[in-house]
């Protein structure tokens, strides 16, 4: 390493004037080992380059044939040193067929003009295929160019890394495209399923707001739903619930719920006979899927909210300045189990009273605990007037952080007319 070496002097050398002195013999012979060694740690350095660049360097001798290589282009190209380079005719034996006109090009450049040129091509090396970048200058002589030299680095981490780089971020834009096109798809089945609410529902005891709420990742749009519509024999059918899971799977289920819903209530029967036929349905036909709910009946005429749940948030009320949770009847989750009865409760709401139904996505967040979640939600709905619902609802909304990024929610609002404002 660091090529043939001067020799140490000796005592018998001369000095222009006369011998050298010891001094001058023991300095001169300290400035040449010191160059020594400053020559090997350079080599050992250059070596170090080399291995860690991947690269090498190489030299060819356009005359007479000759060829030199540093160590490391004889590990690129997997060749044992003892068989010495490979000559500039024999490279072409060497790379890749369908890259052989890079190297043509590359070599007939070089030879003609006096800058680097470079070039990138693949070689077969044992069973595997690698890609090189070579970078060729011209040794210019009398009469033209005499040889070339230059650097052979070996770039196959480098072009996998910007393959694999290039593949990911096909599959992220396809990711994101399916995303788009099963979101796209999943509102117009919820649209199709559940209209967008427009506005408050009056009728001459009270006034209804609906809102839902889709989840700000569009992985996470549920079946969450609401019905709010008047019944053959003048009471108000109240209802909110949430499916278990997300997507397409969930939205469906939702459907066949909200569906059975308003089908079994034609029957006249009260909420808890509906939820227990709704119960069955969950059971037996909704496989792996679980739903909570409120079912209630508004009787118009008495303003009596008489309603059951199934494992749902109970309603709040807003009365006077005030708001609190009502006490829930018993009622487990649909799906759960078939053995439990559902039970009633009701409640004789007065004029300018608010009743608010919600879903879980409305007061859950993974920043902060549910029973965080319900105060704010509590104190929101005081808030609420009873007789501008649908702006209310925009203003509550906000006031407990807009939209839940992980979650939908549907939030039902009822307000009850007094006397001295009915239309």
């Amino acid at each position: 390493m660091g090529g043939p070496q001067p020799p140490l002097p000796s005592p018998g050398d001369r000095r222009p004037g006369g011998p050298m002195t010891a001094g001058e013999l023991v300095r001169q012979l300290a400035d040449q080992i010191q160059q020594r060694e400053a020559a090997d740690a350079l080599a050992v350095q250059l070596a170090h380059a080399q291995r860690l660049g991947n690269m090498g360097w190489a030299e060819w001798n356009l005359r007479t044939g000759a060829a030199a290589w540093s160590d490391h282009v004889y590990v690129i190209f997997g060749r044992d040193p003892a068989e010495g380079p490979i000559s500039l005719p024999d490279l072409a034996a060497c790379v890749e067929p369908t890259d052989l006109a890079a190297l043509d090009q590359l070599l007939w450049t070089v030879v003609q003009g006096v800058e680097p040129v470079q070039a990138e091509f693949r070689i077969r090396r044992g069973a595997e295929i690698r890609n090189l970048r070579m970078v060729l200058e011209p040794l210019i002589g009398a009469g033209g160019p005499i040889g070339v030299h230059g650097v052979v680095q070996d770039i196959t981490g480098r072009r996998r890394a910007e393959r694999i780089m290039t593949e990911s971020r096909r599959q992220l834009l396809e990711a994101r495209e399916r995303a788009a096109e099963e979101r796209h798809v999943m509102i117009a089945m919820r649209e199709a399923i559940l209209p967008e609410p427009v506005g408050c529902l009056d009728l001459p005891q009270a006034r209804v707001a609906v809102r839902y709420v889709p989840a700000g990742n569009s992985a996470n749009l549920g079946g969450d739903w609401f019905e709010a519509a008047g019944l053959p024999d003048g009471r108000l059918l109240l209802a909110i619930g949430d499916v278990s899971g997300h997507g397409l799977p969930a939205i469906a289920h939702m459907a066949q719920l909200r569906h059975a819903l308003i089908g079994l209530t034609m029957t006249g029967q009260p909420a808890d006979q509906l939820l227990q036929w709704l119960n069955e349905l969950v059971l037996h036909r909704l496989v792996e899927t679980t739903a909570t709910a409120v079912i209630g009946h508004l009787d118009t005429a008495t303003n009596v909210f008489t309603w059951g749940q199934a494992g749902h948030l109970a309603p709040i009320l807003v009365r006077d300045g005030t708001a609190k949770q009502l006490d829930p009847p018993h009622g487990v989750l649909l799906g759960a189990t078939g053995e439990q009865p559902y039970e009633l409760a009701s409640i004789e709401l007065r004029p300018d009273d608010l009743l608010l139904l919600f879903t879980d996505g409305l007061v859950e967040r993974r920043t902060r605990d549910l029973d965080e979640g319900l105060a704010l939600a509590v104190a929101a709905a005081r808030e609420l007037p009873a007789y501008d619902l649908d702006a209310g609802l925009d203003r509550l909304l906000a006031g407990i952080g807009g939209s839940n990024p992980e979650d939908d929610a549907c939030l039902l609002a009822v307000g009850i007319v007094g006397p001295g404002i009915r239309q």
